[in-house]
C-alpha cells in the first residue's frame, strides 16, 4: 500500500474510532444522569461510586471497540493473518507500547502508526472525561485545599 493510501485509510479509521469514542462517552453521560437522579441525598457516596463505575465501564468499552476495529482492519487488509495476532498487535500499538514481537510489513507501517495516534488521542479524551467527572462529583471542600 502506498504511503498516501496508508495515511488516508489510517486517518479515516482514526476518525471513525474517535467518533465512536465520543458517542460512547455521550451515552455514558446519559446513563450517569439517569442513575444520578435515583439516589436520595443520604446515599451520595454510593451514587458517586456507581457513576464512576459507569463512566469507567464506558471508557473501557470505547477503547475495546477501537482495538477490535483496528485488529479487524489489519486482517481485512492483509497486514496480519489471524485475529489473535491482529488483536495483540492492535492492542500494543493502540496503547503505544509497541513490543515489536509482532510486526506488519513495510507497506503497512504508516497505517499501523495511525493506530498509535488513535490510542494516544482517545486515551487523552478518556482522561479528560474522567477528570472532569471527578471534579464535578467531589465536594467543593475536598477540591479547594
Amino acid at each position: 500500500m502506498t504511503s498516501t493510501m496508508q495515511i488516508v485509510l489510517g486517518s479515516l479509521l482514526l476518525l471513525i474510532c474517535s467518533s465512536l469514542h465520543l458517542g460512547i462517552l455521550v451515552a455514558a453521560v446519559g446513563v450517569m444522569r439517569r442513575v444520578g437522579t435515583r439516589f436520595p441525598k443520604p446515599h451520595r457516596g454510593n451514587q458517586w461510586g456507581i457513576i464512576i463505575a459507569i463512566a469507567f465501564c464506558h471508557v473501557v468499552l470505547a477503547h475495546t471497540v477501537q482495538v477490535w476495529l483496528w485488529a479487524a482492519t489489519f486482517v481485512i487488509l492483509g497486514a496480519l493473518t489471524g485475529i489473535s495476532d491482529a488483536l495483540y498487535f492492535a492492542l500494543v500499538t493502540y496503547t503505544t507500547l509497541g513490543y515489536g514481537d509482532v510486526t506488519v510489513g513495510e507497506g503497512f507501517r504508516l497505517f499501523a502508526a495511525m493506530a498509535a495516534v488513535t490510542g494516544l488521542l482517545n486515551f487523552g479524551l478518556s482522561t479528560a472525561f474522567l477528570v472532569g467527572l471527578l471534579a464535578r462529583l467531589l465536594p467543593a471542600d475536598i477540591r479547594s485545599d
